[in-house]
């Protein structure tokens, strides 16, 4: 195929591409890393603001969702402006709302921030992995999106370690101030070290299709809404819910169906027509959202039912980390040597076994009962999500890159948001179901409840009268139901996650195989 591609095609930097790649990953780093940074610091912010758990996770969903809107109109800006000067502004709406998301006084301020934090920060993402991609021969491809993979993979699962650790230590401001020198930083090296190839410059008589970009900033903060307030609402039983979501779904059709009829589209379509891309878009979907969604409860159970500090309940995503670093090294050295297939089937077997191996916590676990999950499915994360950007991209042409990594990312960030708000209601629904299961228990036709109130009752006894006692130890005995049903919670929402792993498995036998030299 090599003897086909155009000059512009064969496309090279004037210097060394890994040089190119230090301020491209640092401009991703602190990008992936405030998707998850946040997370143990969720409680300090709510109560900063007087804010509802529900009303604070807007802070994580927020981000997500204005990124989201951006991503597909990249390719559009990046023809405007040239892609590494959109790349630079990026980067730098990023850095201001990073520090105003710092000086934020309630949570309405801080909603706003995150917004712009997204909308700044929804560019660099894709921009960075096609950079990644075109910077670099095919031959080396699978060692730089290795590079990229650190970013993507490792900063997520280090969010939570060090929002964690500032938050104790500092104050949950200083999350977002650390992104500030970083951001400088990465833009003035930006400035100084990235190419534009010659069909990614500036472009003269660009057009955006503004009924699809509003078509889709529609859809998806339709749809955020109803994902996040619907479980409050009750759901369908809401009228505001049922319109909400019927506007969701007919701005959802408008946006693809003007995307297939409009010339001047945000997104190309037809990238879909490749099967590889379009399967592995799909797994990449259910990797991001059971990493974002497994990331956002993993901290609540440690903390809420385990009684562990920010700190410690971030500290212990690091053997995710750990494991992630160990395994792309893997991929990097052997991922031109075997069927990157088989890489993904063993990774997503890793993350579902490890998400099947997190459905059977308890209360009485110790920190290995933690840690030796999380170093599998940092594993399975190295092991699969490498291999399936390659598989995925590897047969499109390099011109095809901006719109194809665009493409994804929307995907990916849509994925993330549904993950992260859908968890939080499968907890409640959860604990409900269990809750409703186990309290039929405690009545008085079973021996068992009676015989435990009476003891808890006669030990209680000594300090107060006897009816205040059996009252308080019937309390006692609720809260323990309570507290069970919410462990069941957590249990059922990880055996799901595995589930999802393992069920796009059968995704990659539609795949054809990369052959390398």
């Amino acid at each position: 195929m090599e003897e086909n591609l155009t000059p512009e095609q064969e496309w090279k930097p004037s210097i060394n591409p890994w040089i190119m790649v230090i301020p491209v990953m640092l401009a991703v780093f602190i990008y992936v890393l405030d998707g998850t940074i946040g997370n143990v610091a969720l409680p300090h912010m709510a109560g900063s603001f007087s804010a509802t758990r529900d009303e604070s996770m807007w802070i994580l969903t927020s981000y997500l969702i204005a990124a989201g809107i951006v991503i597909p109109a990249v390719d559009f800006f990046s023809k405007l402006c040239g892609r590494k000067n959109f790349f630079i502004i990026s980067i730098l709406m990023f850095t201001i709302a990073s520090m105003l998301c710092g000086m934020a006084k309630n949570i309405e301020f801080m909603i706003v921030a995150r917004i712009i934090q997204g909308f700044g920060g929804g560019g660099i993402l894709p921009i960075s992995q096609a950079i990644m991609i075109e910077s670099f021969p095919k031959e080396l491809r699978a060692r730089a999106m290795a590079v990229f993979g650190m970013g993507i993979i490792i900063a997520p699962i280090l969010g939570p370690v060090m929002g964690g650790w500032i938050t104790d230590n500092w104050t949950w401001p200083w999350i977002f101030y650390i992104n500030v020198p970083l951001g400088c930083l990465a833009a003035i090296l930006s400035k100084k070290l990235i190419e534009d190839p010659p069909y990614a410059k500036k472009q003269k008589d660009v057009k955006i299709d503004a009924k699809g970009f509003f078509y889709l900033s529609i859809w998806l903060i339709t749809l955020q809404t109803v994902l996040d307030k619907g479980n409050n609402a009750d759901w369908f039983n809401a009228p505001w819910i049922r319109w909400t979501s019927l506007v969701s779904v007919i701005t959802c059709v408008l946006f693809f169906r003007s995307q297939i009829k409009n010339k001047d589209s945000l997104i190309d379509l037809s990238v879909f027509k490749d099967r590889n891309f379009s399967a592995g878009t799909i797994i990449q979907v259910v990797i991001q959202a059971v990493l974002y969604a497994s990331l956002a409860i993993l901290p609540q159970f440690l903390q809420n039912m385990m009684g562990y500090t920010a700190f410690l309940s971030g500290s212990t995503m690091m053997p995710r980390g750990f494991g992630s670093m160990i395994s792309m090294l893997v991929v990097g050295t052997i991922s031109n040597k075997v069927d990157n297939r088989i890489l993904v089937i063993l990774g997503l077997s890793l993350i579902g076994a490890s998400s099947m191996a997190f459905g059977f916590l308890n209360l009485q676990i110790s920190s290995m009962n933690i840690i030796i999950p999380n170093f599998f499915m940092g594993m399975g994360m190295g092991l699969s999500m490498i291999p399936i950007m390659n598989l995925s991209i590897d047969t499109l042409r390099n011109e095809q890159m901006t719109n194809a990594t665009g493409i994804q990312n929307l995907l990916k960030n849509i994925g993330s948001a549904i993950g992260t708000s859908l968890v939080a209601t499968m907890l409640t629904r959860f604990a409900q179901v269990h809750q409703y299961m186990l309290v039929g228990n405690m009545n008085e036709l079973n021996p068992a409840f009676i015989e435990r109130v009476q003891s808890t009752a006669g030990a209680l006894a000594q300090l107060t009268q006897n009816a205040v006692a059996n009252y308080m130890a019937q309390y006692s005995l609720y809260g323990q139901l309570v507290q069970q049903s919410t462990l069941w919670a957590f249990i059922d929402s990880f055996r799901i996650f595995g589930l999802m792993c393992f069920g796009v498995i059968p995704l990659l036998l539609i795949m054809r195989k990369i052959k390398r030299a």
